[in-house]
């Protein structure tokens, strides 16, 4: 099937709450035109409040040509929201046969070739699709919190998904600004809610433990790890380690403590094809880079955020 996305002017929202308004703002502020359902009474007076509170940081990012908060329009039924849509962002609460009657719903009024994505936050797409008499379009579009400011989406179909409606998703976020993995297959919760879920249990255990605080827990972040992450993830990260040797110095030399109880997490077997995977990947990523240059490259970066950061403080103190 043709790719469509370029062609796309209106989307459907369903769900007015936080995701879903989040949703709404972004699509508003790329220049379409939104058409929004939510069951609850007071959808669309929430609704607008989100997107008014969202407008001022999409004004600062850059608003898109005929970008208007005037294109928002709340409809009574779900039929007629979806009603000239060319996609359909579903975002009701994380609950599974809420998400298998309405994915079914949005299903029967919407016309065959038109993606629909769910925000599910973990289930995959095969668990939700069971009742939808058209499978085929449905797929995941996994957002993080506000979607309007976090470009990540994950996108990955069920068993009955289409590689055509997989590759439409795709193609439209990223036509909206949005930074898109394609999942290979599905897995519960996703990649970057099952590292985020690690960090966060393991953070509980502490706190539980009385081993650190809250306070603690946070700054080893903020200050520590979390600021080379907005330019290298763990693997280009632990690739650095390694030093001139990179991630197979890194492997051979801190292998052995893997089996260290740094964390509750039990560790995967260092297989041969697990290191050399892992070396394969950073090579990959790094794409010709040297160590000397990705290292240059992250120390501009953290200097950045450093800075970034001190001033978005100072002029929140001020």
């Amino acid at each position: 099937m043709a790719d469509t996305s370029t062609d796309i002017t209106t989307v459907a929202c369903v769900g007015a709450g936080v995701i879903g308004g989040g949703w709404a703002a972004h699509f508003l502020a790329r220049g379409y035109r939104v058409r929004a359902w939510d069951p609850a009474p007071d959808a669309e007076a929430k609704l607008r409040r989100i997107v008014d509170g969202a407008w001022p940081a999409l004004t600062e990012l850059g608003l898109a040509d005929g970008a208007s908060r005037d294109n928002l329009t709340v409809l009574p039924t779900l039929a007629e929201a979806v009603d000239g849509a060319g996609f359909v962002q579903e975002s009701a609460p994380e609950d599974l046969d809420l998400k298998r009657t309405l994915l079914a719903d949005i299903d029967a009024v919407t016309p065959s070739d038109v993606v629909i994505a769910s925000s599910t936050s973990g289930f995959p797409m095969t668990d939700m699709a069971t009742t939808a008499a058209n499978p085929a379009r449905l797929v995941v579009g996994h957002p993080f919190n506000p979607p309007y400011l976090i470009p990540l989406v994950e996108v990955v179909g069920g068993e009955k998904s289409e590689r055509w409606a997989v590759e439409q998703a795709s193609a439209f976020y990223r036509h909206v600004g949005k930074s898109v993995i394609t999942m290979d297959r599905e897995l519960p919760g996703f990649i970057a809610n099952r590292l985020q879920e690690a960090l966060w249990r393991e953070a509980l255990h502490m706190v539980a433990e009385g081993e650190a605080t809250v306070e603690q827990i946070d700054t080893a972040i903020t200050d520590g790890p979390g600021l080379r992450w907005p330019v290298h993830g763990p693997c280009l990260t632990f690739h650095l380690a390694g030093g001139e040797g990179g991630m197979a110095h890194m492997l051979d030399h801190f292998g052995p403590s893997l089996e260290a109880p740094w964390t509750r997490l039990t560790a995967p077997d260092l297989t041969k094809q697990l290191r050399d995977d892992m070396v394969a990947g950073c090579e990959s990523e790094a794409d010709g880079r040297s160590i000397a240059e990705l290292v240059a490259e992250r120390d501009r970066a953290v200097i950045a955020v450093q800075r970034a950061v001190a001033e978005s403080r100072g002029r929140a103190d001020g």
